[in-house]
């Protein structure tokens, strides 16, 4: 059995790892519903801007434009989201989970230090690399996108994708593949950004006279970069609420494993000391039988 000063350095340092993330805990909790706000105000924004896209297109007889076109998949782009440190569960594991489950050829944007690390153990193209604060400034994620689009448009990639951890609840956090190029069913994805709740979004049904100025063709071509840098500014705000909520699991559970630990160390503390005592009266008791 371990002594009574070794067991004593134990119980204080598990008592130091508990109160760090306890500590961490709570400003994970802080940072999450800062972050869940966001993203869910970010919603009807970006709800309202894939309507309008939808109202324009169907007042189009055919519309042309390379957001929209078809074509055969040789090579897939990836907007990889991941965090920037560590503690958060499996959070970045199950993203790097279902990227090795594909033979697809891939190349790929990290934002985030884990992502751009696995990217280079993995031996994958990585085109660049991005760092997004946790205040996901638009501008930074505009730069992502850009330098997307432009991979798309010459050809050395057939689609972006961006590939993050979807924010469910505060316990769920689904790794999620959202394909920004080619643009197609938008009819859903407004079905979606509206909320669970909401009526499915048919774009056919609305009726209504619209009048664009300069003229319907103009203002596709200039929404749809705006659309496309909202999807993936969404899905970023998505992917810190996943982030800090994970993180806040994590830290509760390490904290729950510490108090536990700790209860079992300051038992086996008592029983050491116990015996200890005990000792020290048998031996007081057998020396005073023998004078």
């Amino acid at each position: 059995m371990p002594n009574l000063r070794e067991i004593r350095r134990r119980i204080k340092s598990v008592k130091n790892t508990r109160q760090i993330t306890k500590a961490m805990e709570l400003v994970a909790a802080s940072k999450m519903k800062k972050a869940q706000q966001s993203a869910l105000s970010g919603q009807p924004y970006a709800a309202l801007l894939a309507e309008t896209l939808s109202h324009i297109a169907t007042r189009i007889e055919e519309v042309e434009h390379p957001f929209f076109e078809e074509r055969e998949v040789k090579t897939r782009g990836i907007i990889m989201v991941t965090t920037n440190r560590g503690l958060c569960g499996p959070l970045n594991s199950n993203l790097f989970r279902e990227v090795m489950k594909s033979d697809d050829a891939m190349k790929f944007v990290s934002v985030g230090r884990k992502g751009k690390q696995f990217l280079s153990r993995s031996s994958r193209e990585l085109l660049a690399d991005f760092e997004i604060d946790d205040s996901v400034p638009y501008v930074k994620v505009k730069q992502v996108t850009e330098f997307m689009i432009e991979k798309y448009l010459s050809g050395e990639v057939d689609t972006v994708e961006i590939m993050y951890p979807r924010f469910v609840n505060v316990l769920t956090q689904a790794p999620t593949v959202a394909k920004l190029l080619p643009i197609r069913g938008l009819d859903e994805m407004i079905t979606e950004l509206r909320g669970k709740d909401a009526e499915p979004y048919e774009s056919s049904a609305d009726d209504r006279n619209f009048v664009f100025e300069p003229d319907p063709v103009s203002i596709l071509n200039s929404l749809l970069p705006l659309f496309v840098d909202r999807q993936a500014y969404q899905a970023i705000l998505s992917a810190r609420a996943s982030e800090h909520s994970a993180r806040m699991v994590a830290m509760k559970t390490a904290k729950d494993n510490a108090t536990k630990l700790l209860d079992s160390l300051t038992l086996q503390f008592n029983k050491a000391r116990q015996a200890a005592i005990t000792q020290e009266i048998l031996e007081i008791a057998a020396a005073t039988s023998q004078d």
